[in-house]
């Protein structure tokens, strides 16, 4: 693996920063970065994967190791890696509940799928 750089905060992290699994293996490119609304807090990261035209995964807070200004490098493997949620959480009686994480995966969906 490359000199990743120094180190950056989600606020600088740029789309298409490569993303490296815990072994140091390209597995894809930033394609979003999720964040709380009210409190600016990160969240998680939207990761194309390669070969292109790849899929999106979604790595939480937990699973990203090191955030440098030239790669991303999880903590895990991509197979610990999950799609991003469904639009909403189960309610009672039927009723669909959306939760913050469920909301801020719709929109980087929605946004990534061009539905905005």
């Amino acid at each position: 693996m490359e000199d990743l750089g120094p180190p950056v905060s989600h606020l600088a992290l740029k789309e298409g920063t490569p993303v490296y699994d815990r072994r140091g293996q390209r597995i894809g490119v930033v394609d979003g970065v999720i964040v709380d609304e009210k409190t600016g807090i990160f969240e998680g990261l939207i990761v194309h994967t390669l070969p292109l035209p790849g899929r999106h995964l979604y790595a939480e807070h937990r699973d990203v190791a090191d955030m440098r200004e030239r790669g991303v490098l999880l903590s895990v493997d991509r197979a610990a890696l999950h799609e991003p949620g469904p639009r909403s959480a189960g309610g009672t009686s039927g009723e669909r509940v959306e939760g913050p994480i469920q909301r801020h995966l719709r929109r980087t969906w929605d946004w990534i799928s061009g539905l905005r």
